[in-house]
């Protein structure tokens, strides 16, 4: 027997999620639903991180105190992985049973042992090179239960590995086909982006680490309402431009399940309903904020585009949390498609910008909350929603948290979706639901955000969220390019980074009172996500290198190590042998222009 089995059947886990076992998979609430579920109560000497979020809420919370405010100084590497693939790397390490498994770019895996980081096996990905890859190669993890390993693919691939091994069990289509994405072909020749280089538009991919639950695993495909995005000549440099066309570009996004045997399509939930997608008009968000919206034209407009939903975007971009007692799983998504350019898509466009919940059993629609009527900014719901009990008006209640593109912390009632508190903003904003013109408008947050993908982390003993943000203020314009043959001409909109400073911000916030208790602002954007744990330590990293350890109750820097690359990914922890460890991906994010590169750190304390 290999060394790691031998751990693994020494550590008395449940068979259905040992590498040596796959369980059946129709039982309600089975061994692998408990165990991830249970998660967060793990009392033993060895403590895994068995699913995205640690569990299925996703608070990124440790009850682990062994490293401390007390003796964080004595944190040093205890082991370095070098996987060999330079790009950007955005991946969440699971730990199951002393093996950790970790999505690396362009959807390869490894599986290694998680105390001394040895490679076990290496599954490569074998790339569809017809497919348009729309959103780069980065992925943010896999899902581990039923003695396998999923994962989403850029080419649009759901896979199913052998935990044991690496070998590939089952690999299916999620989508019937690539979709039709916009050219630079439609801009103005005078427009210095339609020569420049682009590195992606709409498409189909799946950048979401799965999640399993009760015989399934859960994705959602991403790109469908992308836009072009256009390439920094600076290696060194973020995004250049994001530009919208108007056009007949994408498809609905969706949010299914699988068969964890099988692959068999058990359930798919559309982000764009075939009928009601226009919505209601609204032309408010929550507080009365105006979306400058021109209710009468879209109305008046709403016959000419009776098929919008087909195009109508609203990717999935993070992986969903799920309530087990309820039976509901809560998600994001994103803007509607053709990205900041509404000619044709009058309406709400329902059910973009929102978080929903569905019947996880079922996928079907209990509710949802849409943060951004009829979005042309790219608000998209990035960053994963986290469950938590809320104390209220003196009551506790279930209850469901996100942190918004918009800087705003939303909590909702778990059950019936009712907006129950919005924070003050963590990071400035200006000129919020300006419209594009042709001399270019400047607000922010902007299509950067706010919050990103980066996923939140809650400690609901303190009541408190904590934030990894940006602050990037963006410019919105409109150009227009002559139609052919005496057509309309074609109207479209850029975001580009604005000539200001922009920078990061951590911030702790009261889900209380809704107010910030303390703020960290640093150099660069924060794109990643953050780590909490009882042992009052706040873990994040910084595009420049910095992987840091802050004291959560007040926001004091107390610990911080460099590395060669961004550190631009969640970190974890987990304990072997009653040793914790935390461990970071550090691969930068060409999107925001940190240095890109292959390199899983692995810490723990000195003296163990």
């Amino acid at each position: 027997m290999h060394s790691s089995d031998k751990k693994i059947a020494s550590y008395g886990l449940l068979i259905c999620l040992s590498l040596l076992t796959a369980c059946t998979s129709n039982q309600t609430h089975d061994s692998t639903t408990r165990y991830i579920n249970n998660a967060s109560s793990q009392q033993t000497e060895n403590q895994d991180w068995p699913s995205f979020g640690r569990d299925y809420a996703n608070k990124r919370f440790s009850e682990n105190k062994q490293i401390n405010t007390g003796n964080i100084k004595n944190l040093s590497t205890a082991w370095e992985f070098k996987s060999g693939v330079k790009s950007t790397f955005q991946a969440t390490p699971i730990v199951v049973g002393g093996v950790m498994y970790v999505s690396l770019p362009f959807n390869h895996v490894v599986a290694l042992d998680a105390k001394t980081g040895k490679e076990i096996w290496r599954y490569k990905h074998d790339r569809r090179q017809d497919w348009n890859m729309c959103c780069g190669p980065a992925n943010r993890g896999v899902a581990v239960g039923y003695g396998k390993v999923f994962i989403g693919t850029v080419d649009a691939r759901l896979i199913a590995l052998d935990a044991n091994s690496g070998k590939k069990l089952w690999d299916i289509d999620a989508v019937d086909a690539a979709v039709i994405t916009e050219g630079q072909d439609s801009l103005n020749k005078n427009d210095p982006n339609s020569h420049a280089k682009t590195t992606g538009g709409t498409g189909v991919g799946m950048a979401m680490a799965p999640v399993v639950y009760n015989g399934k695993v859960i994705i959602g495909i991403t790109g469908v309402g992308y836009g072009l995005h256009i390439d920094n000549p600076r290696e060194d440099a973020p995004l250049g431009a994001v530009i919208g066309v108007t056009g007949r570009y994408g498809r609905p996004g969706f949010l299914a399940a699988f068969d964890v045997n099988t692959g068999k399509r058990v359930w798919q939930f559309d982000t764009i309903p075939e009928q009601g997608w226009e919505g209601t008009f609204k032309e408010t968000i929550s507080g009365g904020i105006s979306l400058n919206r021109d209710i009468q034209t879209e109305k008046a407009s709403l016959a000419k585009y009776p098929d919008s939903a087909r195009f109508g975007g609203g990717s999935a971009w993070s992986t969903p949390a799920i309530d087990t007692e309820l039976g509901l799983l809560y998600f994001g998504t994103g803007n509607p498609s053709p990205q900041m350019n509404d000619v044709s898509r009058p309406g709400d466009n329902l059910y973009t910008v929102s978080l929903v919940a569905l019947d996880a059993n079922t996928g079907k629609l209990r509710w949802y909350y849409q943060q951004v009527p009829h979005d042309v900014w790219g608000y998209d719901l990035a960053s994963p929603p986290i469950l938590f009990n809320y104390q209220y008006q003196g009551k506790s209640i279930s209850a469901v948290g996100q942190a918004s593109k918009l800087g705003w912390f939303y909590i909702n009632d778990r059950t019936t979706g009712e907006l129950l508190m919005k924070s003050d903003a963590f990071v400035p904003q200006k000129n919020l639901f300006a419209k594009a013109t042709f001399e270019g408008v400047t607000l922010y947050p902007g299509i950067l955000g706010g919050s990103n993908w980066s996923p939140a982390a809650i400690d609901e003993n303190t009541q408190r969220a904590f934030v990894a943000a940006i602050h990037a203020p963006i410019k919105y314009t409109l150009h227009e390019t002559p139609g052919k043959d005496g057509a309309a001409p074609i109207r479209y909109a850029a975001s580009e980074p604005a000539d200001e400073l922009r920078w990061g911000v951590l911030s702790a916030i009261n889900l209380s009172t809704g107010k910030v208790v303390w703020q960290n602002k640093v150099d660069q954007p924060m794109v990643g996500g953050v780590l909490v744990t009882a042992g009052g330590l706040l873990f994040t990293g910084e595009g420049n290198g910095n992987f840091n350890a802050f004291d959560a109750h007040d926001g004091k820097l107390l610990w911080q190590d460099k590395n060669d690359y961004g550190v631009n990914a969640p970190p974890i922890t987990y304990q072997i042998d009653n040793e914790q460890y935390i461990a970071v991906a550090a691969g930068g994010s060409s999107i925001f222009g940190y240095k890109q590169g292959d390199s899983l750190r692995v810490y723990k304390l000195k003296n163990n």
